[in-house]
Order: C-alpha cells, then sequence, then structure tokens
C-alpha cells in the first residue's frame, strides 16, 4: 500500500498533461471531485457528531487549505513546463524545507545525515536547474513553479501541525480541501482558463489518484513504517512519473540528469527520516504521520 499510494501520486502530474481543461482547473477538479468521498471516510472515523472544531483551529485550517490551493496551482502550472520526474521531486521539497525550518526553530546547526541531505539537495536542484536550463527557459521557468509549491506546501504543513493533533487525518483533509476549492477556482479564472472539462476522465482520474488513493493509502501504510523507509518509498514517485513522461511525452533522461534526480531524491528520503529525530515539544503520532505524507 505504501508503494501504491507513492504510484498513484506520481501519476498526479500526467493526468494534468492529459487533462484538457488548465492547470489550475485541473487542480479545482482534483480536489472538488474527491470532496464527496473526503467527507464520507470523515464520518466512517469519527462518527455522526465530531467534536466541535475551535474557532482558532477552524481558521488555520481555512489559512492552510488557501496555502494548499496556491501549492497545486503553483505546482499544475509547473507540470506544463518541466518534465515529469522533475516536477514530482521539486513538488515533494517540502520535507527539506521542514527540515530546514526545524533546524532555526530550535536554534541548532545540521548534524551527521542532515548535512549530507541538504549537500545532496543543493547539488542535486543545481543540477536539474542547470540542465533545465540549457532545454529551455520554459522549462527551467516550470521547475521553478514546482520549487514555489513544495514552499507553499511546508507552509501548508506548519500551518495544520496544532489542529493535526486533535482531528482524524481524514476530517483535517476534508475540511482544508473545502477551503482550496473556491480558491483554485478564482485563480483558473483569473488566469483565463478554461473550466469545464469536455474530456471528464483525466480530471476524474486525477482526483481519485492524487486525492483519494494516493492519500488513502499512505494514511493507511505509515503506521506500519519507520521514517526512513517511508522517505525510502518517496523515491518511486519521481521514477515512476519520470517513466511516465518518456513513454507518453518522449521525456528523454541523460545520466547526468539521473544523477541529479538521485541526489535529490536521497536528500528528500534522509530529510524525511531526519525530520522524526528534530527535537520537538513531544510531536503527536499523527503529526508525525501528516508529514510524512507526499503529494
Amino acid at each position: 500500500m505504501l508503494l501504491a499510494g507513492n504510484a498513484a501520486l506520481a501519476l498526479g502530474p500526467y493526468f494534468v498533461r492529459l487533462a484538457d481543461t488548465g492547470p489550475v482547473s485541473a487542480g479545482f477538479w482534483r480536489v472538488t471531485l474527491a470532496l464527496p468521498l473526503l467527507f464520507l471516510f470523515a464520518r466512517v472515523q469519527e462518527g455522526p457528531k465530531p467534536p466541535p472544531v475551535p474557532r482558532k483551529i477552524a481558521l488555520a485550517i481555512a489559512l492552510g487549505g488557501i496555502l494548499f490551493a496556491l501549492d497545486i496551482a503553483s505546482w499544475h502550472i509547473g507540470i506544463g513546463f518541466t518534465r515529469l520526474g522533475n516536477s514530482a521531486l521539486f513538488g515533494n521539497s517540502g520535507s527539506l524545507i521542514l527540515m530546514v525550518w526545524g533546524f532555526v526553530l530550535f536554534r541548532r546547526w545540521p548534524a551527521g545525515r542532515e548535512w549530507s541531505a541538504i549537500l545532496a539537495a543543493l547539488t542535486g536542484t543545481a543540477i536539474l536547474l542547470g540542465r533545465s536550463f540549457e532545454i529551455s527557459l520554459e522549462t527551467l521557468t516550470g521547475d521553478l513553479f514546482c520549487l514555489i509549491a513544495g514552499i507553499l506546501y511546508a507552509g501548508y504543513l506548519l500551518l495544520l501541525q496544532d489542529a493535526r493533533k486533535g482531528m482524524g487525518s481524514w476530517r483535517l483533509l476534508a475540511r482544508s480541501t473545502l477551503a482550496s476549492a473556491p480558491v483554485l477556482l478564482v485563480v483558473a479564472l483569473l488566469h483565463g482558463e478554461p473550466v469545464w472539462p469536455h474530456n471528464w476522465g483525466p480530471v476524474v482520474a486525477l482526483a481519485i489518484s492524487s486525492q483519494v488513493v494516493g492519500q488513502g493509502l499512505l494514511v493507511f501504510s505509515l503506521r506500519h513504517f519507520p521514517p526512513l523507509a517511508i522517505g525510502l518509498a518517496l523515491l518511486t514517485q519521481p521514477a515512476v512519473a519520470a517513466l511516465a513522461g518518456w513513454l507518453a511525452f518522449g521525456e528523454t533522461l541523460a545520466p547526468i540528469d539521473v544523477f541529479g534526480m538521485a541526489l535529490l531524491a536521497a536528500a528528500l528520503a534522509v530529510a524525511r527520516a531526519a525530520g522524526e529525530s528534530t527535537p520537538s515539544e513531544a510531536p503527536d503520532k499523527s503529526a508525525a504521520q501528516e508529514r510524512e505524507s507526499g503529494r
């Protein structure tokens, strides 16, 4: 289930490319079509009368949903301009950003493998950005949009940190997704995109694969694995995305591309494992599981 969840998430960029709507509009349908199932799962998990949500937590969830919407918008725009493998890697860069944030928050220097992760991430990112610049300025722009998405995703996770302690994972995901949908619709309209699809297949597949199956399998399987195994499972995402890009769109990778992707993917794996050992004030298990969730 862990591997299947990562594979389902990795196919998200492929379905974004196939959608006949705009990229942000595809993100709107991704979250909107998934909402009924998310609220159904939340009801099963917590019952028909869950405890009320405090106003402060409700506001944090709403703001988190807005950040998630901007994350999806930036990521989906980037997917249209860069290689699918790059989009999967840079879109997951939130793990590294959270690790660096932990150093700032707890006022300590990285240690051991954390330095290795940072150096590998910087090297891998430099290689991939340099290669994208060699291909075209548009490809480099796509990478940067995906990196911005990773930063926004880290902000989304940080905003929901307190909410995770008192709410079930499905209820939290459903409420934040509800806040994301109208933002994505407004951004798509402001971007001048076609919203209503003529072919519903890709957007339905995107909603099921990314927002329901991918996240659902990860939420279920994360409790059974240590953080390093979860981080290593992330390595399947860029591999599956790169394979889809090659088979569907003829995107080829030179050996230096594979090397850069391997460095950045390894850094993400180490960052996810290091996140568990970062000093904190007794983080709860659900928070750790949410932090490990992929895209």
